[in-house]
């Protein structure tokens, strides 16, 4: 490890915020690909990518200096995959995209009328939902991107989508256009 990675970390350590956005700059593509590989999509390993972060700030005062910096960090980050792997054997198809997926796809022969009560149901939304949802799914935007797009919190972006999805499967179960399952909301 150079002395300015050293150095790096070491300014970490002492809580200095442009420091830990420069580590994570740096290192971002590398645990990004690792994750992405692991995962293999992209709102997951963004997601893993993200708690990987967290993790290391949090525990940065435990690495020992004298070992590599890269194999710890990526450590954590397969650690992180793999929870997340484990996590969708445990409860398959319960995740909100899952459960959207599936209930769209299992409707397929009447995919025009779903599309249709589709949009009526994303004009009942919180214009902020309705723009976060979209810049989501349609898009294919990461949390980030919309946080950085719209100029909110990450969070505050989770939330906006999640309950989107949770009001929009509700009026479509509501309308019948969604038959109600064992996932209901």
């Amino acid at each position: 490890m150079s002395n300015v990675s050293l150095e790096l970390i070491q300014q970490c350590l002492r809580g200095e915020n442009a420091a830990m956005v420069q580590l994570v700059q740096v290192f971002h593509p590398l645990v990004f690909g690792v994750c992405y590989k692991m995962l293999g999509h992209r709102h997951d390993a963004e997601d893993a990518v993200q708690e990987t972060f967290a993790r290391v700030f949090r525990h940065l005062d435990n690495w020992d200096q004298s070992r590599p910096f890269e194999p710890w960090l990526l450590t954590i980050a397969g650690n992180r995959c793999r929870t997340m792997l484990a996590r969708r054997k445990r409860i398959p198809n319960t995740d909100e995209q899952g459960f959207f997926t599936s209930q769209v796809a299992a409707q397929q022969d009447n995919s025009q009328h779903l599309r249709e009560e589709l949009e009526l149901a994303l004009t009942t939304l919180r214009p902020e939902y309705r723009e976060a949802f979209l810049l989501f799914h349609r898009d294919q935007l990461c949390y980030q991107d919309i946080a950085d797009r719209l100029g909110v919190p990450l969070g505050t972006i989770k939330t906006w989508v999640h309950r989107a999805r949770i009001q929009i499967i509700r009026e479509l179960q509501e309308r019948e256009a969604l038959e109600p399952s064992r996932h209901a909301v």
